[in-house]
C-alpha cells in the first residue's frame, strides 16, 4: 500500500521540514530544540489540522487526496521533482500535470543538438513552435530562413504549399500531426494553453478542422520517412522523438538518414 512501507512518507515529510528555516518564513526561533519547522507550522502553512498531519508522519493518517497533498508541497516549498516523489510514495502515481511553459532551451541542449552532424535535430515546445535547431536542419528543412512567426510546424504543414510539396503523402502526415498533437498537449497538461492556435488552425483550414474532429491520438514512436528535397532530391530517414527531462514542454526529435547515400546527400547539403 502506497506511504505504509516503513512510514515512507512519515520519514520523508520530517526529512524536508526539517531543512526549511523557520525565520525565512516568518516563524519565531525562540525555544526550538530541532532544526526546521514544527509539525504545527507545516500544518499552518498547508492550511490542514495539526493533529491530522501529525498523524500522517506518524503513519496513522489515512491516504491523503491530492489537494491536501499539493498544500503539504507548496508548504514544504517542494521543488517539482520532490512534489513528484511526494505523491509517488503517498498515493502511488505521479501528481497530475501542471504545464509552465518556460523561455528557450539550455545551451546543454543545443550542444546535443550540435553534436548530430548528419542528423537534422530540432527542438519544439508543446504548442510546436520550433525552438531550436542544428546546421543539418537548417541545410534540410530551411529552418534558418523562416522568421518567428512562420515557425510553427503545425501552420507551415496546413498553409505552406513548399511543405506539402515535400511530403510523399501528406493527407497521412497530416492526420498522424494532429493527432501527436493532440496527445503531445494532453500528456503536457497543455490543452488549455494551446487552445488558442486550435481555434486559429480550425477556422483556417478545413482539413485541420475535420482531422481535429476524429480526436484521434498518436505517440510518435519510431518510424522512417521519405521526403522530397528541391536539391538533394529524395531523402530517407529514421526519426525518433524524446521528451526532455524536467521539460514537459520541449520534444527533441532526431532525423537520422538510413543510408550512406542519404548521409552523402545531407553532407552536400551542408557543404
Amino acid at each position: 500500500m502506497p506511504g505504509t512501507n516503513g512510514n515512507q512518507l512519515g520519514t520523508y515529510l520530517k526529512d524536508r521540514r526539517a531543512k526549511l528555516d523557520p525565520a525565512a518564513l516568518g516563524f519565531s526561533m525562540t525555544r526550538r530544540r530541532t532544526p526546521g519547522l514544527r509539525r504545527e507550522e507545516v500544518a499552518q502553512r498547508a492550511n490542514v489540522s495539526a493533529t491530522w498531519y501529525t498523524w500522517l508522519e506518524q503513519g496513522r493518517g489515512g491516504l491523503p487526496s491530492a489537494d491536501v497533498l499539493d498544500r503539504i508541497a507548496r508548504a514544504l516549498m517542494l521543488t517539482d521533482v520532490e512534489r513528484e516523489h511526494l505523491f509517488f510514495i503517498a498515493l502511488g502515481h505521479p501528481p497530475e500535470v501542471r504545464y509552465q511553459a518556460k523561455e528557450g532551451i539550455s545551451p546543454r541542449i543545443q550542444r546535443v543538438l550540435d553534436a548530430l552532424e548528419f542528423s537534422p535535430a530540432f527542438v519544439k515546445t508543446v504548442t510546436w513552435d520550433l525552438v531550436a535547431w542544428n546546421r543539418a536542419a537548417a541545410a534540410v528543412f530551411g529552418y534558418d530562413a523562416l522568421a518567428p512567426e512562420h515557425r510553427n510546424i503545425l501552420r507551415r504543414l496546413f498553409f505552406d504549399p513548399q511543405a506539402r510539396a515535400v511530403q510523399f503523402d501528406w493527407a497521412s502526415v497530416a492526420r498522424f500531426a494532429v493527432a501527436a498533437f493532440r496527445a503531445d498537449t494532453a500528456r503536457a497538461g497543455a490543452s488549455a494553453d494551446v487552445q488558442e492556435l486550435v481555434d486559429e488552425l480550425r477556422g483556417l483550414s478545413p482539413e485541420f478542422e475535420m482531422l481535429w474532429r476524429e480526436n484521434d491520438v498518436r505517440t510518435h514512436g519510431e518510424s522512417t520517412k521519405q521526403f522530397r528535397h528541391p536539391v538533394a532530391g529524395v531523402l530517407e530517414v529514421e526519426y525518433s522523438a524524446f521528451w526532455i527531462d524536467g521539460r514537459p514542454d520541449l520534444n527533441l526529435v532526431i532525423y537520422n538518414p538510413v543510408t550512406p547515400k542519404d548521409v552523402s546527400k545531407i553532407r552536400k547539403l551542408l557543404g
